[in-house]
């Protein structure tokens, strides 16, 4: 049987946690066949963790998206884009491609820094990806640089900083709450342009988290692939990547990794679904 073609253009994480090897991971979980065009190389210093990022040359990204357009993708997720240049390469390579879905993820930092890697990228992302997005999956930084506000904090912002990405033309946000809002729950918000829906589970008290935004939005390209709705995928993205934190386990004394086969192979974490 032939799999949905789900195609990664995003950086490497040489720990194998992050960046186009979560997405890979993520990707055959769901029964999808995973491919990537890689836009940096990420390494980090073992005794501070601190992160090294490389560009990959701008006309080898190009020659790696070309390859991988040949191969028709059915669904198109972005991670780390290093340069404004290689943002617009994504955008084209989208908009070059028949697939049916282009899922947005806003790397702005490395995990532990909290230095936008180019201050550049956001006005560019505004620019070429906000507007071309099936599905734009930022956590609360990124939602706020993305809406020029100040990072949301309740509820109340979550819902306004949703609304103001989507005005700028993805056509679903989900802005990921997580263990940033007060409570028992990770909530995350999900605008369809008219209605907000409440996605929450469970708070998890763990730590190792590496990769989790990158095996969400994979979950979430993976799932549109195989024919979810924009909500189901992201509902079923959430329990997916839910069920990896929870699972995760230390890699060393710096970062702990998620699972990602947890869900299919441990633990099914349900996922409320709440029309605000």
């Amino acid at each position: 049987m032939a799999l949905k073609k789900t195609l990664t253009i995003a950086g490497t994480d040489c720990s194998g946690g992050a960046g186009y090897a979560a997405d890979l991971k993520a990707f055959e979980q769901h029964e999808t066949y995973g491919y990537c065009a890689l836009t940096s190389i990420v390494s980090m210093d073992p005794e501070t963790w601190s992160h090294r990022v490389s560009q990959v040359p701008l006309e080898v990204v190009k020659e790696q998206v070309e390859t991988a357009l040949s191969l028709n993708p059915d669904a198109i997720k972005t991670g780390m884009l290093p340069s404004e240049e290689i943002i617009a390469v994504s955008k084209d390579a989208f908009l070059n491609s028949n697939a049916k879905f282009f899922v947005v993820d806003p790397v702005m930092v490395c995990k532990g820094d909290d230095e936008v890697l180019n201050p550049g990228l956001v006005v560019a992302m505004q620019k070429d990806l906000i507007p071309n997005a099936t599905v734009v999956t930022p956590n609360l930084f990124e939602a706020g640089q993305l809406a020029e506000v100040k990072t949301p904090s309740t509820l109340d912002e979550i819902k306004e900083t949703a609304k103001i990405i989507h005005d700028k033309g993805a056509k679903y946000v989900v802005v990921k709450g997580g263990t940033g809002i007060v409570g028992d729950k990770a909530i995350d918000v999900f605008y369809d342009g008219e209605t907000f829906t409440l996605l929450s589970a469970d708070k998890i008290d763990a730590s190792y988290n590496h990769g989790a935004g990158c095996t969400f939005a994979a979950s979430v390209t993976a799932n549109l692939a195989n024919g979810k709705s924009p909500l189901e995928a992201v509902r079923d993205a959430k329990a997916f990547v839910t069920s990896a934190i929870k699972h995760g386990w230390k890699m060393n004394d710096h970062v702990g990794v998620v699972t990602h086969g947890a869900y299919n192979t441990v633990e099914e974490i349900k996922v409320e679904a709440e029309t605000l």
